[in-house]
């Protein structure tokens, strides 16, 4: 088989890719994901995951032309607004104060490229997050720190804590890389997932 790809920078999808024993490498996607961003809005948050994943491994595939490609990325979305990863202790608060009470919609889309052809997935989690107050807000962002994460938490650690409900066909999308539609694609592809490796 020809190399797999990860088109990613993210420790996340990287550790995720890696449960499914098959052996690949990261190269870093070229791609301005703010100016994409700024053609979509809220109603339009799934179309924005899948172009962003799209542009990811096509990006690479520029560069890597014989292997395959996978792409991904993710959409975090409540009411009108998209969430996008918080940077800072201040803007993680204020994102957690908006989503604290309501129910939110995170979307994962993967798109895996080969020899000029893509297969799309598109995985999305309803999430209901409890009513949190101020001091409850800030002395989470102080202890799990969810800095680079689409509407500041981690799930995976202290975050899970903050929810009422988590609806998903696939925990592993929240993390940002799910791995039950990846593993599907890539045998699409040609790829064999070893059985009996998979560390679900």
């Amino acid at each position: 088989m020809p190399d797999l790809i990860l088109a990613s920078t993210s420790q996340y999808r990287r550790q995720l890719l890696a449960r499914l024993s098959v052996p690949f490498r990261t190269v870093p996607p070229t791609v301005d994901e703010g100016a994409i961003q700024a053609l979509f809005d809220a109603t339009s948050a799934a179309e924005l995951a899948e172009h962003l994943a799209i542009a990811k491994a096509v990006s690479v595939a520029r560069l890597e032309p014989e292997a395959t490609i996978l792409g991904s990325d993710q959409v975090c979305v409540c009411e009108d607004r998209i969430f996008n990863k918080p940077g800072t202790a201040a803007a993680a608060a204020e994102q957690l104060a908006f989503l604290a009470g309501k129910a939110h919609r995170l979307i994962t889309a993967i798109c895996v490229w080969r020899e000029g052809a893509t297969l799309r997935h598109r995985d999305v989690t309803t999430l209901k997050m409890l009513p949190l107050s101020a001091n409850q807000i800030a002395c989470y962002v102080a202890a799990d720190k969810p800095l680079d994460c689409a509407g500041s938490y981690r799930l995976e650690a202290r975050g899970i804590g903050l929810f009422e409900s988590i609806q998903s066909s696939d925990h592993t999308a929240i993390t940002g890389l799910p791995l039950l539609a990846v593993a599907g694609l890539l045998r699409q592809v040609g790829w064999t997932i070893p059985e009996g490796k998979l560390e679900f």
